[in-house]
C-alpha cells in the first residue's frame, strides 16, 4: 500500500508539473490521465479511508490559503462574504438535495441533501489565480478568496448534520442543527486564535526558520483535530490561525517569510495533484461496482446537478448583492440621523466627562469609524459576474465525497452515486467555468484603473514617511556613534549614510586619512535602518493608510534587501 500510494504521488506530481509548464489547468489533465491509466492492470488502485484523507488534506490547504488573504480586505468585505460563505452554501444544498431527492428517491432525503452539502462549496483558489493573473479588482478577489475560506466550514457542518441523520439520529431538529452551527464556529474560531497567538509567539521568539516551519506544518493539523474534538468547526480554526499569523508575519523575521512561502506552495501542489489523480483512480472501480442499472441513472444525476449547481449561483448572487446594497443605504441614513441628532457628540462628551471624574470608560466609536464598518466595496454587474461565474469546484468537494463513502447508514449504492456525481460536478465545473472564465473577464473588461493610481499614490506617501524615520534613525545613531567613537569617524558615518538615504550629509567634507568604520557596524546601522523603515509599512497598514496587498509587496522587497545583507555578511565570513 505505501509503495502504491508514493507512485501514485509521484505520477500526479509528474503530470501536473508538465500541466504548469505547458499553461494547462493541471487539475483537468492530472484527473484525465488518472482516468486513463485506471484501466491498465499494472497501475495501482490503493485505497485510503475518506475520513483520513479529509484529515490530512485539508488543514494545510485552508491554512496555506489563508495566510495568503489580507485580513483587512476579508474584514471590510465581510457581508459579501459571509452571504455568499454562509447564504449561498446552504441554498446551493437545499436546491441539489431537493432535485437529487425527487430525480433518485432512494438516495432518501438525508442523503440527497448530504450530496448537496458535498457540492456546494466552491474552491475559488483556482479563481483567484486566474483573477490575480488578469487583474482583477482588489475588491472581487476579496470576496472570491474569503467565500473559499469561509463556505468549506458551512459545507462541513451541514455534512456532520446529515451524516447524523443518516447513523438514525432521527430526533435531530432544525433547532438542534442551528445550534450546532452556532458551536461549530464560537469553537473554531476560538481554538483557531488561541493557535494563532501561540504560533505566532513562537514564530517570534525562535530565530531558526527550520524549527519554527515545522512548528507550523504541525499546527494547522492540530487546530484542526483538536477544534473537531471540541465539536467545533476544525475549517474555522485553521482558517482562524491562519488569518491571525498571516496578519502579524510582517513582524517576524524574514527568513521565516521567505521559507514557508515556497513551502506551501508545494504542499498544495502535491495535495492536489494526488487528490485529483487519485478520485481518478477510484472512479472506474465505482462505477462498476454500481453496476449497469445504476450507472445510467448516476450519469443522469450528475448531469441535472451541475446544471442546478451553475444556476444557482448567479440567481443567488444578484438578488443578495442588491439587498447589501438596501441594507447599508438603510444604515447609512440611521447613520445620518444620529449624526443629526447629535449622539456621536454626546457619546464623545460623556467620555470627556467621565474621564475627568476619575471613572474608566472605553472609548465609544466616532461616526467616521461607524460609518467605516457599515462600508462594504460595491461592486457593479460586471463583478457580480465574474463571481457568478467562479464557481469551480476542487479538492474539499472530492474529499468529501470520499470520506462520504466510509458513513455509517449509507449503503454502498448511494455512496458510490456520491462520489460519481461530485466527480462529475467538480471536473464538469472546471471545464465549463475553469475555461472560460478568463474568456469572461476579458469580455466584460473588469478592471479597475484606479486603482492602480491610488496604489502608487500609497506607495509613495509610506515610502516618503518610510525615508523619513529612516533619516530620524540615523540621525539618533549619528549622536551615539559621536559619543562612541568621536568626531574622526563622523565623515565614515555620514558617507554610508549618504549611501543609504541619498540626502546631503557632510560625506564630502571627509579626509582621506579617516579610519573607516568596521564591516559589523555598516551592517547594524542598514538593519536599523530596515527595521524603522518596515515598521512604517506596518503602522501604516494598522492606521488604515495602506491596502495589506501593497504593504506585502514592499515587505517584500524589504526582505530581498536583507537578504542581500546576510548573503555578504556569510561569504565575507567564508572567506575570512
Amino acid at each position: 500500500m505505501d509503495a502504491e500510494i508514493f507512485f501514485v504521488l509521484v505520477g500526479a506530481v509528474l503530470v501536473a508539473a508538465v500541466a504548469r509548464w505547458r499553461g494547462w489547468p493541471a487539475p483537468l489533465l492530472v484527473t484525465g490521465v488518472a482516468l486513463a491509466v485506471a484501466f491498465l492492470p499494472f497501475v495501482p488502485n490503493p485505497t485510503i479511508d475518506g475520513h483520513l484523507l479529509l484529515n490530512i488534506v485539508l488543514p494545510p490547504l485552508l491554512y496555506s490559503a489563508a495566510l495568503d488573504v489580507s485580513f483587512v480586505s476579508f474584514k471590510r468585505s465581510m457581508p459579501q462574504i459571509r452571504r455568499l460563505g454562509v447564504g449561498l452554501v446552504i441554498v446551493t444544498t437545499a436546491a441539489v438535495g431537493l432535485v437529487a431527492w425527487l430525480l433518485m428517491p432512494q438516495l432518501t432525503l438525508p442523503g440527497a441533501l448530504l450530496l448537496g452539502a458535498i457540492v456546494a462549496p466552491p474552491d475559488a483558489v483556482s479563481a483567484a489565480a486566474i483573477g490575480r493573473k488578469l487583474g482583477l479588482p482588489r475588491r472581487v478577489m476579496s470576496v472570491l478568496s474569503g467565500e473559499s475560506l469561509i463556505n468549506d466550514a458551512t459545507s462541513l457542518t451541514l455534512y456532520r448534520v446529515f451524516a447524523v441523520i443518516i447513523a438514525g439520529a432521527t430526533t435531530m431538529t432544525v433547532w438542534d442543527g442551528i445550534w450546532q452551527f452556532v458551536v461549530a464556529v464560537v469553537v473554531g474560531v476560538l481554538v483557531g486564535l488561541i493557535f494563532g497567538a501561540v504560533l505566532h509567539q513562537l514564530r517570534m521568539r525562535i530565530s531558526d526558520p527550520v524549527v519554527s516551519g515545522t512548528f507550523g506544518l504541525l499546527a494547522p493539523f492540530g487546530a484542526y483535530a483538536i477544534a473537531e474534538h471540541l465539536l467545533g468547526s476544525g475549517v474555522l480554526a485553521v482558517v482562524a490561525m491562519g488569518l491571525f499569523v498571516g496578519y502579524n508575519s510582517p513582524r517576524t523575521s524574514y527568513t521565516m517569510r521567505q521559507q514557508e512561502k515556497p513551502l506551501w506552495l508545494s504542499a498544495d501542489f502535491l495535495l492536489e495533484s494526488f487528490v485529483f489523480a487519485y478520485i481518478g483512480l477510484q472512479l472506474p472501480r465505482v462505477m462498476a461496482d454500481l453496476g449497469a442499472l445504476h450507472v445510467g441513472g448516476a450519469l443522469g444525476l450528475s448531469v441535472v446537478v451541475l446544471v442546478v449547481v451553475l444556476v444557482v449561483r448567479p440567481l443567488f448572487v444578484y438578488p443578495a448583492s442588491a439587498w447589501g446594497q438596501m441594507w447599508q443605504r438603510f444604515r447609512m441614513k440611521r447613520w445620518s440621523a444620529a449624526i443629526a441628532q447629535g449622539r456621536f457628540a454626546e457619546a464623545e462628551r460623556r467620555y470627556e466627562q467621565a474621564l475627568a471624574n476619575g471613572a474608566r470608560m472605553r472609548r465609544p466609536k466616532t461616526a467616521e469609524q461607524v460609518r467605516e464598518q457599515m462600508m462594504e466595496p460595491s461592486l457593479s454587474w460586471r463583478d457580480n459576474a465574474v463571481v457568478s461565474w467562479a464557481g469551480m469546484r476542487g479538492v474539499v468537494t472530492l474529499a468529501t465525497a470520499l470520506a462520504a463513502a466510509d458513513l455509517a447508514g449509507l449503503d454502498d449504492a448511494a455512496s458510490h452515486v456520491i462520489v460519481v456525481v461530485a466527480f462529475f460536478v467538480t471536473v464538469g465545473t472546471l471545464l465549463l467555468q475553469g475555461l472560460t472564465l478568463p474568456l469572461l473577464i476579458r469580455k466584460l473588461n473588469v478592471a479597475d484603473e484606479s486603482e492602480a493610481g491610488e496604489d502608487a499614490r500609497e506607495v509613495a506617501a509610506v515610502m516618503k514617511r518610510s525615508r523619513e524615520a529612516g533619516k530620524a534613525y540615523l540621525r539618533g545613531m549619528r549622536t551615539k556613534w559621536i559619543e562612541k567613537h568621536g568626531e574622526e569617524r563622523l565623515a565614515a558615518f555620514d558617507k554610508f549614510a549618504e549611501r543609504l538615504v541619498k540626502v546631503e550629509s557632510n560625506a564630502e567634507q571627509a579626509q582621506p586619512q579617516v579610519v573607516r568604520p568596521t564591516y559589523e557596524e555598516l551592517l547594524f546601522l542598514s538593519r536599523g535602518w530596515l527595521k524603522v523603515r518596515r515598521q512604517v509599512l506596518l503602522d501604516e497598514r494598522d492606521a488604515g493608510n495602506l491596502s495589506e496587498e501593497v504593504m506585502r509587496e514592499l515587505i517584500t522587497a524589504m526582505d530581498a534587501e536583507e537578504l542581500m545583507l546576510d548573503t555578504r555578511s556569510d561569504m565575507r565570513a567564508s572567506s575570512a
